[in-house]
């Protein structure tokens, strides 16, 4: 009986001790969302608005003034930037990152047999959950730690890689997934096309009005200042959302583990108060029936 109360003594400390551990990881979670929240409200509504202009602009323009970043041709070969944390213990955040991939690898599959498919990770979690599924892929751990700088200038020099290799030939076809930040408690795994720019598909009536733009200065040179800086907009909020939502996954998942062990610290005070009567009963029962034998 002395085992068993040691035991669950033993048991409660710890549940205690890793309680404490989810508490800090929330707040500190709980601070970084506040900053990383702030950062992917004021970035969303201008990077939002500057892909629609991109977007519209290249729809409404025709001959070479559509420019190569909307050029589409046959997918020989492509890449797929997943980004995702470092950091595990975010609930089941990098998971679905991870399974929205393999549901984007699943409509390339022949181009992932022939291993014309590469893979460029954004952290370390999404490398340990592909790196058995993305068999046939070429795995890129170039930019794994890219993570630790959310900064524009760090994150433009990645964005701009992507966007040489496209006009070089090197990929026909960029995807980035992503998780878009809705609240703490809920994000959204999606894979967006990054290259080549996709148009405005509408009806018929709609394709027939063309919006009428006056470009100063001329339209190519202003549109190959334009539109690369509007990408890496994009790209960066992209990385901004992951950020975000990684917090918001971690903060909620350690505020679940601390009610957890709430739950577990109640049954098992329960337990050992239940064994801490059972082993008084047995001595006062000891003591009785010793005394007894002595009258005896």
């Amino acid at each position: 009986m002395s085992g068993q109360l040691k035991e669950t003594r033993e048991r409660i400390a710890s549940v205690k001790s890793t309680q404490q551990i989810t508490k800090a990881m929330k707040m500190v979670s709980a601070a970084k969302l506040r900053k990383a929240t702030q950062a992917i409200t004021e970035m969303r509504p201008y990077a939002d608005r500057l892909n629609k202009i991109m977007v519209n602009i290249l729809s409404n323009v025709e001959g070479d003034a559509s420019i190569s970043f909307a050029k589409e041709r046959p997918v020989e070969k492509m890449a797929i930037v997943v980004n995702t944390s470092n950091r595990g213990l975010a609930g089941a955040f990098n998971a679905n990152i991870g399974k929205e991939t393999v549901t984007l690898l699943s409509k390339y599959k022949e181009l992932q047999d022939q291993g014309k498919i590469d893979i460029i990770f954004i952290g370390k979690k999404g490398y340990d959950f592909l790196k058995s599924k993305c068999e046939g892929c070429n795995i890129i751990q170039d930019y794994i730690g890219l993570g630790a700088d959310l900064s524009y200038d760090n994150m433009s020099q990645m964005s701009s890689k992507l966007m040489n290799d496209f006009i070089e030939g090197n990929y026909d076809k960029i995807y980035v997934v992503y998780s878009q930040f809705k609240n703490a408690a809920v994000q959204f795994p999606k894979a967006v096309q990054f290259l080549p720019v996709a148009k405005l598909v509408g009806s018929k009536e709609k394709s027939d009005q063309k919006s009428d733009y006056i470009f100063e200065p001329s339209k190519e040179k202003l549109l190959q200042e334009l539109i690369p800086s509007i990408l890496q907009t994009s790209f960066h909020k992209y990385v901004l959302d992951t950020n975000a939502g990684e917090h918001g996954a971690r903060m909620t998942a350690m505020d679940k583990a601390t009610e957890n062990a709430n739950d577990l610290l109640r049954d098992l005070k329960i337990a050992y108060n239940k064994a801490r009567q059972e082993a008084i009963t047995n001595e006062i029962l000891e003591i009785v029936g010793g005394a007894a034998a002595l009258e005896g």
